[in-house]
């Protein structure tokens, strides 16, 4: 019988080499290790762990120790009362893992605080790097599915190490570079797996440990750390971050994702933060899929190891590491040189008077006029067959721009059959960590007593 293959948890680092910097102080390999291997000892026999880690050095650990105990990291799209109680009862061996801060969990889940010694000489410590078996199931992501309820979608380790290695190699790091990472996007997120947990792995960079949200937090975390530096963030912190500072701490790498990115934004996000800035372009079913340079390059480029089969609404991938396709939600045009574009998520595609659209093509041009700070299309037909369709708009306004101002300029990017009916102007949009949206949050949110709202004519 062949026995399985095996993984390193790490990639080979002197174990002096510093593997995260946390509360101030830089916590070697060797000290990271003994972290994992004392909190392995203390986790409960469970099959399954809810890692709600806001610090991320403290959720790696978590991650970390469970792999070596066996234990499945269930990732849900949000920590909400009513998501975390529909995991305990469909996952009845679950435990929760949390920071010092331990949140409310529902009524017999249990709690496990992520005790750390963050900073601990190696000297001592575990020293040699354990390995994880390629099949072994290491997490499980879920996505809305049509009836509401979450879908799971296992990825076992050798899933998730061979995304990190084409990633790695599409954006030249190694080992040898000594690249800080400073990470905006929750470490519970897919992306935020992939691309901070994963990347810090499997290629030697060094994990800022906090999670940076305000545009003060992402300079002050820049700053505390020396070049070279990587920002990984996303469309929404980006433009929250030059919406209060012109002269962000340079970077030397920008990686983006979750959302569309504009030209205009990316390279504006070059110029103020000298830096390439690539986007990833990926989904939960099968982890990353391509990136671009969209400063240079509307196209994608397939991640090595990434098959795309189809074209259109029809298209499917095999990711890095990954035995089967699935079709894609979005649609592509496929291009010379295996390259692609991406036109929308086929439930973004509208037609209305015979012509045809996306939701993101719209909403592209909307977050390019220069007096909207934040805005989305959406679609609030209710028809099943969609034969009368009819597109919103939500807008968070710069300083002196009305909704007729808003109107005009949009006017003048789309074509009339698309302008929204009406525009509402809010002060803010009800943006998640990753800065995505969900229908249910936009159709709960209130709008201002004297909605400022304009329908066109």
């Amino acid at each position: 019988m062949t026995a399985p293959a095996m993984l390193p948890l790490i990639a080979k680092r002197d174990e002096r080499a510093t593997f995260a910097v946390y509360d101030g102080r830089r916590v070697p390999v060797g000290g990271f290790l003994e972290d994992v291997q004392v909190l392995a000892a203390r986790l409960p026999a469970r099959a399954h762990v809810l890692n709600l880690c806001a610090d991320r050095y403290r959720f790696v650990v978590g991650f970390a120790a469970a792999l070596v105990r066996g234990q499945i990291s269930l990732l849900p799209p949000d920590h909400s009362p009513v998501s975390v109680a529909r995991l305990a009862a469909d996952y009845p061996q679950v435990y929760c893992l949390a920071d010092d801060t331990l949140p409310i969990a529902p009524p017999g889940l249990e709690i496990v605080a992520c005790a750390v010694r963050g900073g601990a000489d190696a000297a001592g410590a575990f020293r040699a790097a354990p390995s994880i078996a390629a099949g072994q199931t290491a997490a499980i992501a879920f996505t809305s599915g049509s009836t509401g309820a979450p879908v799971p979608h296992p990825k076992t380790w050798g899933m998730l190490v061979a995304g990190a290695k084409a990633e790695l190699a599409r954006l030249r790091i190694d080992v040898a570079q000594g690249m800080h990472l400073v990470g905006t996007v929750p470490p519970q997120h897919m992306y935020g797996l992939e691309s901070t947990v994963m990347l810090g792995l499997q290629g030697g960079l060094t994990l800022h440990a906090g999670r940076p949200f305000y545009a003060v937090d992402v300079c002050d975390s820049l700053a505390s750390l020396p070049r070279p530096r990587m920002l990984v963030t996303t469309p929404f912190h980006l433009r929250a971050l030059f919406a209060e500072v012109a002269a962000p701490p340079a970077a030397d790498l920008v990686l983006c994702a979750t959302a569309p990115l504009q030209p205009g934004l990316a390279a504006d996000a070059e110029l103020r933060l000298r830096a390439p800035l690539y986007e990833i372009y990926g989904c939960t079913e099968s982890g990353q899929i391509a990136s671009r340079r969209p400063a240079q390059d509307a196209r994608w480029r397939p991640l090595k190891g990434v098959v795309l089969s189809g074209d259109g609404d029809a298209a499917s991938v095999r990711g890095c590491g990954h035995a089967a396709p699935h079709l894609l939600n979005d649609v592509i045009e496929r291009l010379p040189g295996g390259t692609f574009r991406l036109l929308g998520r086929k439930s973004d595609m509208v037609n209305i008077a015979g012509k045809r659209t996306s939701l993101a093509h719209l909403n592209h041009h909307l977050n390019a006029i220069e007096g909207v700070r934040d805005g989305v299309f959406i679609n609030s037909t209710n028809d099943a067959d969609h034969a009368s369709e009819r597109l919103v708009a939500y807008v968070v306004p710069a300083r002196n721009w009305s909704a007729a101002d808003i109107l005009r300029a949009l006017r003048d990017r789309i074509d009339p059959a698309f302008l929204p009916r009406p525009l509402h102007l809010v002060d803010a949009l009800p943006r998640n960590p990753t800065g995505k949206l969900s229908m249910r949050a936009l159709a709960s949110m209130t709008l201002p007593a004297t909605d400022p709202s304009v329908e066109f004519q």
